[in-house]
């Protein structure tokens, strides 16, 4: 953040700092991109003269500088697989002394010494070979070194382990049981650390894996968790949490109020029903029929200077809120009217046109409602820049906080209009479709109930915390895919340096350990769904 702050000219020292070459990007992960993004990336990055160092396998590099042409006054260079001299420089230091009397010694000498007298005119074993990779010599430092139940010279064994894709695969296995046999101290956020079961975190990390895997994206990022489950599975979760929601606000209000439990079950049960079934409908149209997912946003305060961007989501959020809140209020009216009415009388046309007079009453009401608070909230939220995000915590700590600002900008704006509304559309069709008796006692009440529950049902289907609330902090760990302090467990693994973090998100710390860990979840998974119905 002091890099913000402005420089001795008019810039901040963040720009000084890349005008006058002091920068170096180091752009890793060429290999990553899309095929068909590799040839416009280096004619991109041939356009500039900024100074960078750009990192990718041999393989892509050289297909890609095929289709275009080689980055410009580049100096190539070529890591070179780790030898036998850089592990004796490094894995020594990182392990145990066996004991006082030979305090030089320690539990990797056997180790080198046999990879040392190995004849030259043979292949390499596997663990020589494996131990030509940084990832591999910190898998085996991480699993043997400082362990001591855990002794290295067992790599050495070609019959256990007789090539060296038996030999990752055996130090991939026990990373995770390895990292999670100690408790740490404190998490991140400062409170007691809760400790997690090896298996059961391998088991979670594997679903993590198997989750990025279909997206095909290394990055974890908490808002998109949810996105690993079917649309339909996402949809109907939200929408049933959605109506137990606002049916138990409902209920308790109505109940508080009223004083009687039969109608306060029978309210909360049909305003549950319909909320969950048109909210459920609104999330489906506005993400899951067009592959879209809700995104971290912030809510601006003045309306001024907004983003052209923002201003076109009014529009379409006035007329799918529009629509939404009129299907839901005249089937509430509808439905609520002829109940009223079959307590008063069994006379079929007189339930029947009472439920169509309060279909067409309270589906004006809700519709205008809707529409008008949809069109508020689009007006004033922005796209958060994710890419500034200190940390996911922090970044899902803001968001909480801009879905709070919005649930205090819907509760009175959606309430006060329902309940003034109510006043309106009785006066506006007071006659044309036969008497209407409303009572302010009624408005207010109305105005309440619709205040909250459309704040829980916009909070919890169209914003990207509600989401994370409903499917990552609910649904995945009732079905057993994710824990329950998903956030702690995230910090955890990246303590314990199963992942990275990259701003806002999370990655594995290395791309062949989220294969492996998916692999196997996969494989998991597989043998679960066979012995199943045995």
């Amino acid at each position: 953040p002091g890099y913000a702050a402005r420089g001795r000219g008019r810039e901040s020292l963040a720009a000084e700092l890349v005008e006058s070459g002091r920068i170096l990007p180091v752009l890793d992960g060429f290999d990553e991109i899309a095929d068909g993004l590799r040839r416009p990336a280096l004619e991109a990055l041939n356009a500039t003269t900024l100074p960078l160092v750009l990192t990718s396998r041999p393989a892509e590099y050289a297909a890609a500088v095929a289709e275009t042409d080689v980055l410009t006054a580049a100096a190539a260079i070529r890591l070179t697989d780790l030898t036998l001299d850089d592990l004796a420089a490094y894995l020594p230091r990182t392990t145990r002394k066996p004991g006082r009397e030979d305090p030089d010694a320690n539990a990797w000498d056997p180790v080198l010494t046999a990879l040392r007298e190995q004849p030259r005119d043979r292949p390499d074993s596997p663990l020589a070979t494996v131990l030509k990779t940084p990832l591999m010599v910190a898998l085996a430092r991480t699993i043997y070194s400082d362990t001591p139940d855990h002794d290295p010279a067992c790599l050495l064994d070609t019959e256990r382990f007789g090539s060296p894709e038996k030999l990752e695969d055996h130090l991939l296995d026990n990373f995770i049981p390895t990292v999670y046999r100690h408790r740490l101290h404190g998490s991140s956020s400062g409170g007691s650390h809760p400790g997690f079961d090896a298996d059961r975190a391998r088991h979670w990390l594997g679903y993590l894996a198997h989750h990025l895997t279909g997206l095909k994206t290394p990055d974890l990022a908490w808002w998109r968790l949810g996105n690993g489950l079917r649309r339909s599975t996402r949809t109907l979760v939200t929408a049933v949490l959605l109506a137990l929601a606002i049916g138990l606000v409902d209920g308790a209000i109505s109940f508080g109020v009223n004083g009687r439990v039969t109608g306060a079950l029978l309210d909360a049960s049909v305003v549950g029903l319909l909320a969950g079934l048109m909210f459920g409908f609104v999330h489906w149209l506005t993400y899951t029929a067009k592959g879209k997912q809700a995104a971290p946003s912030a809510v601006r305060l003045q309306l001024r200077r907004r983003p052209g961007a923002t201003v076109w989501t009014a529009g379409p959020r006035l007329v799918i809120g529009t629509l939404g809140g009129a299907v839901f209020g005249s089937a509430y009216g509808f439905v609520v009217g002829m109940v009223i009415t079959y307590a008063v009388t069994s006379d079929l046309s007189i339930i029947v046109h009472v439920g169509l007079v309060d279909g067409l009453v309270y589906g004006s009401v809700f519709g205008v409602a809707t529409g008008l608070t949809f069109c508020l909230l689009g007006l004033l939220e922005t796209p958060l820049d994710i890419d500034s995000a200190v940390n996911p915590r922090s970044l899902l700590t803001t968001n909480r906080g801009t879905v709070t600002t919005q649930l205090l900008v819907w509760a009175p704006t959606f309430g006060a209009v329902v309940g003034f509304g109510s006043g309106v559309a009785v006066d506006v069709f007071q006659g044309s479709v036969g008497p209407l008796v409303w009572t302010s006692e009624a408005a207010a009440l109305l105005g309440v109930i619709s205040g909250l529950g459309g704040a829980i049902g916009y909070a919890l289907t169209l914003t990207a915390w509600g989401q994370w609330l409903v499917l990552t902090r609910i649904w995945l760990p009732l079905t057993g895919r994710l824990p329950w302090a998903v956030v702690t467990f995230l910090e955890d693994a990246y303590q314990r340096g199963v992942l990275r973090q990259a701003g806002a998100v999370y990655q594995f710390r290395h791309a062949r350990l989220q294969q492996h860990l998916a692999r196997h979840h996969r494989r998991a998974t597989l043998h679960d769904d066979f012995i199943a119905p045995l």
